[in-house]
């Protein structure tokens, strides 16, 4: 009689769970978005100019060194942190300024921010400094685009490819 009442036990806590799990799929509903809404999502990982210039050594100089030593550039480990901003309608809308990570501060800087924005027509001015200037901008574009409501438009990096990327 006691396998019987903990197998019924067993099935209702069951039922129970399950109950529960299929009303949380589909209820309360979660809108990411409204209808009256778009995104500008800025996502891409960047490594800053190094802070010094390279040194070639000499024949001399590598002579001296330990076979296992002998490199012939020597580069300062150490990069500029990377600064972004976007405009959207001439509005700042993002601005960050992200050191290089690493105990050695030579790794890449990360960005992953989004925007909300209204659909229709945007002027979109993406700018980055990743050399140290102190005034303008070593990268600059601008764009203008028309977001429908509830799409998604990306705001990449790649200095191979030219600059920002926008998909």
């Amino acid at each position: 009689m006691l396998k019987l009442r903990q197998a019924l036990g067993l099935a209702a806590v069951l039922a129970v769970f399950a109950a529960l799990l299929g009303y949380f799929t589909y209820r309360p509903s979660y809108v990411h978005f409204t209808d009256d809404q778009a995104l500008i999502k800025i996502s891409f990982t960047l490594g800053g100019k190094r802070l010094g210039k390279c040194i070639r050594r000499t024949r001399a100089q590598l002579q001296k060194l330990p076979p296992h030593m002998r490199k012939v550039l020597i580069c300062p480990r150490e990069r500029h942190p990377v600064h972004v901003e976007v405009l959207v309608d001439n509005q700042p809308r993002y601005q960050a300024t992200v050191n290089a990570a690493g105990l050695s501060k030579d790794g890449s800087s990360k960005f992953y921010h989004g925007l909300v924005v209204a659909p229709g027509k945007h002027l979109i001015v993406a700018r980055l400094v990743d050399s140290g200037r102190k005034t303008g901008f070593d990268f600059e574009i601008e764009k203008a685009f028309e977001l429908t409501a509830r799409q998604h438009l990306i705001i990449d990096f790649q200095r191979d490819r030219g600059g920002f990327i926008f998909r």
